[in-house]
């Protein structure tokens, strides 16, 4: 995840497009961070992940993934001198800024830990982080430019660059309860206007996911195959028997403990997903931890670190093995099977 806005405004379209694929609410600590890749990633791209109870994601690591080609980088400067045109408009100051300047991510160092490492000073990054600080950099311009301003023309400044619910860094989450929307068309500022011009429109860019539906739904049933198969069955019981030794008991499937600790932070924030069939929201996020209870907020770190380390550590024991013959060999069959579809589907992400 780069620092800059630019590229957090990117991120955004990229995870609106694939919505409905995973419901994380910001960016965590995956679970294999330096391993190799499995034959669907290769497809899907390095930030897939395939997750307990049937489901997949697709995200982006803070610590970055590839680096980007010639072409998206000029891409990315069209983007900057548009949002800087837009912004002029607007009575705002702002500096293009050249993407070959961006910051490196402020948790680039802790995302490039060692899975037991990152968990034994993060967690799983829920509690621990503060993304709504993952935006900040002392070294953009623009950032220096904001910061000067009172804190009524910083709102103004804030909507006319990224539309009227961001943040000053830039965030916006648009949540869904799975019913229909109360927020209608997101309004995403000049920022948001600059990357229509230079990418397409969002709704285009939806569309052209809509072809790759089919797609998900079987990753999907893929993801359940491979759950249900015995070998991780077994696996999960005696990662679960560890865990309760460990002294956490109840937890019956893998993603159950990173589960409790965002419920546990959404409860200490205030950030509540909608009720399920009700209507979406947006909340500009993810939220910040500046009124959050201090002692609260310690003991839940606190928690999340002691969780993480034994979730890692009864993952290890058996069931990441298990789990990675299973997904392998079941991944090869599917994408002998899906291969033209997982080919476009590249082609297109590529094309992005």
């Amino acid at each position: 995840m780069k620092t800059s806005r630019t590229a957090s405004a990117l991120a955004l379209l990229a995870i609106l497009a694939v919505a409905g694929c995973g419901n994380d609410k910001a960016p965590v600590a995956s679970d294999d961070q330096n391993s190799d890749k499995s034959p669907l990633a290769e497809y899907m791209g390095d930030g897939f992940t395939s997750s307990s109870g049937g489901g997949f994601k697709i995200a982006m690591r803070a610590g970055g993934g590839q680096q980007p080609s010639e072409e998206e980088l000029a891409k990315q400067r069209k983007v900057e001198d548009a949002t800087a045109a837009c912004m002029k408009a607007a009575g705002f100051d702002y500096v293009a800024v050249p993407p070959e300047q961006n910051a490196k991510s402020k948790f680039a160092d802790a995302f490039n830990l060692p899975p037991d490492k990152f968990a034994q000073q993060y967690g799983y990054g829920i509690s621990t982080i503060d993304w709504s600080k993952a935006g900040d950099d002392d070294t953009n311009p623009n950032t220096k430019i904001r910061n000067a301003l009172s804190p009524a023309a910083q709102k103004a400044y804030d909507k006319a660059l990224n539309g009227p619910n961001a943040t000053g860094s830039g965030a916006v989450v648009i949540q869904g309860g799975g019913g229909p929307s109360d927020s209608g068309k997101q309004d995403l500022g000049c920022r948001g206007k600059a990357v229509e011009q230079v990418y397409g429109k969002g709704e285009d860019r939806a569309a052209n996911f809509k072809k790759f539906d089919s797609l998900f739904k079987d990753i999907q049933a893929l993801q359940k195959r491979i759950e249900s198969d015995q070998r991780v069955v077994d696996a999960t019981s005696a990662w679960s028997d560890c865990m309760a030794d460990a002294g956490h008991s109840g937890f019956t499937k893998v993603d159950d403990p990173r589960t409790k600790v965002q419920q546990k932070l959404d409860a200490l924030t205030g950030n509540t997903p909608p009720p399920k069939g009700g209507p979406s929201k947006t909340i500009t996020g993810p939220p910040s931890f500046d009124k959050v209870d201090a002692a609260k907020l310690t003991d839940l770190r606190k928690f999340e670190i002691d969780l993480a380390v034994a979730d890692q550590k009864c993952k290890a024991k058996g069931y990441d093995d298990a789990y990675k013959k299973v997904q392998y060999a079941a991944e090869k069959e599917f994408v002998d099977q899906h291969k033209a579809e997982l080919e476009a589907y590249r082609d297109e992400m590529a094309n992005r």
